[in-house]
């Protein structure tokens, strides 16, 4: 681990974590044979990563809300749910999730649910946050009905979900944080190159400026025509932490590449090359090469790992990156395109087999390069595994939860019960100066009157989350889900032009977000 991987509270509970997930494989057992299994989650969306990477992110506080669509679970009458946050989330939002749930009276979903906050809004993991109130472990313990059928689920896993799971006494539905060094940059060289899945050319485990500096020149002579290159920290966040360097004219000179150091870009303005330099120091990195065709998209793959070992496809996405530099995650589109899907699926079958064997479970995404220049083929490069849940969790999840329907493995298509076939596209960042002061309750007052909102019926319409960072921030996110690419596309602008119409014109300027251009179906 790393110098920035926050320490354990109880070094020796490594022993009593083993113990606890050995019961997660019966919990999972019981959640597919029995649609009515009696059981408690307890969701903590806590971003256990590196703060100072988060901080980047306009409105991250928000994200511990990204999760909210495991109340959606409650649709099961004998469920209990406790979702803890660090500061309360509006009860108008918690009613427009339970308002979701078909078939389920709110009334008696909510008696089934728990919402906790710890009245905490430092810039530090929610994890941590509760593991410092012993009182409040205690009530959480007492409303845990049964433990032996009762697990936690976060957002990722460190020491601090360990630790959080061996004081309440219930298993951790995710990735033993031993094994995290496999969800880092180099971590995922390593295991791409195990399973012989196509990557960049580059070098891992690298942990100075001095280091950086070598693999820049090896690579400049391993690709002589390359004109920039990437360095990554390990354990960046949402494209922040990649850093774009381009070639002096001495390719590999020493000095001229460490006076190139001090002119990388970002996505953020917030970076300097002197505090990346120190991160890049404490957490180490990779340097791998940036490629070059006419076309390049970003789909990614979704996998997950059962508590017994086995290894499934979730999903695909095309994912829309934006930022200055291009390679901030802004949205995805869902089905990836079908010209690669099957490629995409293979190549995650590969990874997840091999994570698999390294001993891990629960969800994770592999991010992806798909390129190709006029007349030829689509080229994948893998270039990152993500041990945890990603951006495009929510959405897909939102859409299992809400239609009741599957995804068909060989196709990498979604169906709901009547065959009917569902996409969506969904953003992380719709966003305008201009939202900024729309309270929840205007949010969902206008959606009730557009007949823009998810209607079960159809199966189709919108589902909004992250909803709590609009007034402040002018931001939200949102699930768009159609029966076809084409109606999916169009909820997602109809909502846009309903928001930049409420307020006056003076959002986008335009009938969708810039980055909105990349859903496009071609």
């Amino acid at each position: 681990m790393s110098p920035t991987t926050p320490k354990a509270r109880h070094p020796a509970g490594k022993e009593e974590f083993a113990r606890l997930q050995e019961r997660l494989k019966g919990v999972w057992e019981k959640f597919l044979t029995d649609p009515g299994y009696e059981h408690t989650s307890i969701i903590v969306p806590s971003l256990s990563v590196n703060q100072e990477e988060l901080a980047k992110i306009v409105g991250s506080a928000y994200y511990e809300e990204r999760l909210m669509f495991a109340l959606f679970r409650l649709r099961n009458p004998n469920a209990r749910l406790i979702y803890i946050t660090s500061q309360p989330v509006n009860p108008e939002i918690v009613d427009y999730y339970l308002q979701q749930i078909d078939g389920v009276p709110v009334s008696h979903a909510r008696r089934r649910l728990h919402m906790v906050s710890v009245y905490d809004a430092s810039a530090r993991p929610l994890s941590e946050k509760l593991l410092e109130r012993p009182r409040l472990l205690e009530h959480l313990r007492e409303q845990i009905d049964d433990p032996e059928n009762a697990y936690l689920t976060c957002y990722n896993s460190t020491v601090l979900e360990r630790d959080l799971a061996v004081e309440l006494g219930v298993p951790l539905n995710g990735v033993d944080p031993d094994l995290l060094y496999y969800g880092t940059k180099s971590g995922s060289r390593r295991i791409f190159a195990d399973t012989g899945v196509h990557h960049p050319a580059g070098y891992e485990d690298l942990t100075d400026e001095e280091s950086i500096v070598a693999a820049l020149a090896q690579l400049a002579e391993q690709r002589p025509s390359m004109r920039r290159a990437l360095v990554k920290l390990n354990e960046g966040f949402a494209g922040e932490g990649n850093g774009i360097l381009t070639y002096p004219e001495k390719r590999t000179d020493p000095a001229s590449l460490h006076k190139a150091l001090e002119s990388l870009k970002w996505s953020s303005d917030a970076e300097s090359s002197q505090r990346f330099l120190g991160k890049f120091a404490a957490m180490g990195g990779i340097v791998e090469e940036m490629v070059d065709y006419d076309e390049i998209r970003s789909p990614s793959v979704q996998m997950r790992i059962h508590p017994n070992g086995t290894s499934a496809l979730v999903s695909t996405h095309e994912q829309v990156l934006g930022g200055a530099t291009g390679q901030a995650y802004l949205g995805c589109r869902f089905p990836a395109d079908q010209d690669y899907r099957a490629a995409l699926q293979r190549n995650g079958e590969l990874i997840g087999g091999a994570l698999s064997e390294k001993g891990v479970i629960g969800r994770f995404g592999i991010d992806f390069l798909a390129c190709r220049n006029p007349g030829e083929e689509w080229t994948l490069y893998a270039i990152e595994i993500n041990l945890r849940m990603c951006g495009t969790t929510p959405p897909y999840h939102a859409l299992e939860f809400l239609t009741g329907g599957t995804l068909d493995e060989e196709s990498g298509l979604f169906f709901a019960p009547d065959g009917q076939q569902k996409f969506y596209n969904a953003t992380d960042n719709l966003k305008s100066p201009a939202y900024r002061g729309l309270l929840p309750e205007d949010l969902l007052e206008l959606m009730q009157g557009s007949g823009l909102a998810y209607n079960h019926a159809t199966g189709t319409g919108v589902l909004f989350y992250m909803i709590g960072a609009l007034s402040q921030y002018g931001k939200l996110g949102m699930t768009c889900i159609g029966n076809s690419p084409e109606e999916a596309q169009q909820l997602f602008e109809r909502t846009v032009a309903m928001l930049d119409e409420e307020t006056e014109g003076r959002g986008h300027g335009e009938p969708a977000p810039i980055f909105d251009r990349y859903l496009l179906m071609e």
